[in-house]
């Protein structure tokens, strides 16, 4: 019979009782630990992670009131308030039962026990600590994608022959675990490819997380990728688990990689190598079992060149490379996806005769798009909103020229994003969160990159 995979932590003054009970719980558990000092059990939490805790209720001889086994059941409830614990107590005071149980404690047992009924008894608060494991987790991971639900995610559409390579890519890598780095300039669609990846998985019944590492502050960065304990700091009114947690067994996104710093950098290539984490406050390994995604639309080669981004940060998260290209080399798409885009805003504001000229069309085609196929989309929803006629012109889309024609041809990812910083505040004539919005970043990411490029 194979044995179930948990840790139990068995603490009593009785050696007798610690030898009998490791030599009888040994018969269903993989771990079992036994300590005949309760004074150990602080380190025990801050370095082990336990299911289940069977803690004896009186230590010093004579005593049989219990206050020392509730004064530390409250020790370990306090530390981790998803410990299961188990008292157990040579004296069936049925007080000092109910007194347990007030406090927080998952059974009672008495002393003397049969084999049977302390197996039966473990396990059954084992399945109890497991279910209590996974309601918390689904808490926490109903918050991450709560914060999803309004967003809208679509299938990649295209019939450029510059994206076939892109599907392919997709369609070989989908059925490994290889860690994939998406490059492409802002409004690219690197999350549609992340997420087209996790559909055609084998862990598409799982979560996909995604994390964008330019709106968390370094601050935030542990606690929200790694989690926290309860007091680890001053706002942490409970246990949380981070998004490399929520994300085990499924697809972690982490966007826009290039903007961590050094410091931070270290730290995910840990967690990536090691394949556990440390909440914040904690020293227990947890073990995490992630597909990883990663994308940005910064030059991380140069950034290694330069000292920005650690080297073998680089090779970790690129075992598979996807470019995706900007939509003014795509053009074969840009009318299939302005039809998508007006089909589905017209029906969002009951504009359902609406057409796009082909005046309109070819304008959209001969524009250099810097926002790219996000940038499309915001300007057919406003023309939309917009238009009182049944036909979208050319001057329903608003392309003006001074934003247009001064995009190089070049494909340096920093000057294009300068000159679309640019772009996006003349558009909205200087109305920063506007322009922020346009780009697709938070105020914060807008205003730091407007300090480096002198903006």
């Amino acid at each position: 019979m194979s044995k179930i995979q948990g840790r139990i932590l068995v603490v009593d003054d009785d050696k007798d009782v610690l030898t009998t009970a490791r030599m009888v719980l040994k018969q269903k558990f993989t771990d079992v630990v036994v300590e005949n000092n309760p004074k150990n059990i602080p380190g025990y939490l801050n370095n082990e992670d336990f299911d289940v805790i069977i803690l004896d209720m009186n230590f010093k001889p004579g005593l049989t009131s219990g206050e020392e086994g509730i004064f530390w059941l409250k020790k370990i409830i306090s530390f981790d308030s998803n410990i299961s614990v188990v008292m157990n107590t040579a004296y069936g005071d049925i007080q000092i039962a109910v007194e347990a149980m007030k406090q927080g404690a998952s059974e009672f047992i008495v002393k003397p026990w049969g084999s049977e009924k302390l197996l039966a008894t473990v396990e059954a608060v084992f399945n109890l600590s497991k279910s209590k494991k996974r309601v918390n987790k689904l808490q926490h991971t109903q918050e991450i994608l709560s914060q999803e639900i309004n967003k809208d995610y679509t299938e990649i559409i295209s019939e450029s022959k510059s994206m076939q390579a892109v599907f392919t890519a997709i369609n070989k890598v989908s059925g490994t675990d290889a860690n994939v780095l998406i490059l492409g300039e802002n409004g690219t669609g690197k999350e549609l490819v992340a997420r087209a990846i996790h559909r055609k998985s084998d862990r598409q019944n799982m979560s996909f997380i995604n994390v964008d590492l330019g709106a968390i502050s370094q601050t935030l960065f542990e606690s929200e990728l790694f989690g926290h304990t309860k007091g680890a700091f001053t706002d942490a009114k409970e246990d949380k688990p981070g998004r490399f947690e929520i994300a085990s067994d499924g697809t972690l996104f982490l966007d826009e990689i290039g903007n961590l710093s050094l410091n931070l950098q270290s730290k995910l290539l840990s967690v990536i190598q090691n394949r556990y984490i440390n909440r914040v406050g904690s020293n227990k390994n947890i073990d995490i079992n992630i597909r990883l995604i990663c994308a940005t639309n910064k030059d991380l080669y140069k950034m290694v060149e330069d000292g920005e981004f650690r080297q073998d940060l680089l090779y970790r998260i690129n075992t598979v490379e996807i470019n995706l290209p900007p939509l003014r080399n795509r053009k074969e798409d840009i009318s299939l996806l302005s039809s998508k885009f007006l089909k589905k805003f017209s029906n969002k504001y009951n504009k359902s005769t609406l057409k796009i000229s082909d005046k309109a069309n070819r304008a959209l085609v001969d524009y250099k798009w810097p926002g790219n196929i996000r940038e499309l989309q915001h300007i057919v929803e406003r023309a939309v909103i917009m238009t009182e006629d049944k036909i979208i012109t050319e001057n329903d889309f608003s392309l003006k020229k001074n934003y247009t024609d001064n995009i190089p041809d070049s494909l340096n990812v920093e000057g294009l994003e300068k000159k679309a910083i640019q772009g996006a505040i003349q558009k909205y004539n200087g109305n920063f969160t506007k322009a922020a919005d346009e780009l697709g970043w938070g105020r914060s990411t807008l205003y730091r990159k407007m300090k480096k490029y002198g903006i």
